[in-house]
């Protein structure tokens, strides 16, 4: 496997996470980085999740990932921050953690590979691209459940 053959597993493995929410939640391509034989894949989370709901996304990707064959290496229960940290059956080293303000963030970190370009990625985002912007802004779409319990903050609506 090349580095561009991992970013596009990263890619599917990040893609299959995010089929699992109902409803869907909208998303923003971060940062792609590579190292001397490795790749790395980010998400951030545009949907405001609040904290009455946190506990439902994780369950969310912490079900999958265990259905899906992940080995969970470890799980961060702080309620302010917490995490999920796994691992794949072929090495990839995924997780899932929530910074600042609730903004959740997803990391897929390949195992070394041969080194190769790497493209953009071709999953398309769902949020609104921040093209220009130097920084991904912190959650700012509604939806009607996943921002349950959440103060207002004049974001965009996603319906549900």
């Amino acid at each position: 496997m090349n580095m561009q053959e991992a970013a596009d597993r990263a890619d599917g493995i990040l893609d299959a996470t995010f089929a699992e929410f109902r409803p869907a939640v909208q998303w923003a391509h971060d940062a792609t980085s590579t190292g001397s034989c490795d790749v790395t894949r980010r998400r951030a989370v545009m949907t405001v999740v609040s904290s009455d709901r946190r506990g439902s996304f994780l369950g969310v990707v912490d079900r999958f990932w265990r259905r899906s064959g992940f080995k969970i290496k470890q799980v961060n229960a702080d309620p302010d921050v917490p995490a999920i940290y796994a691992q794949t059956h072929d090495g990839f080293g995924v997780s899932l953690i929530v910074g600042g303000e609730g903004q959740i963030f997803f990391d897929v970190d390949s195992p070394c590979v041969r080194e190769s370009e790497v493209a953009e990625s071709t999953s398309r985002a769902t949020a609104p691209l921040y093209e220009g912007a130097e920084f991904i802004p912190r959650p700012n779409i509604h939806s009607d459940f996943w921002s349950a319990g959440a103060a207002e903050g004049g974001g965009v609506t996603s319906g549900r």
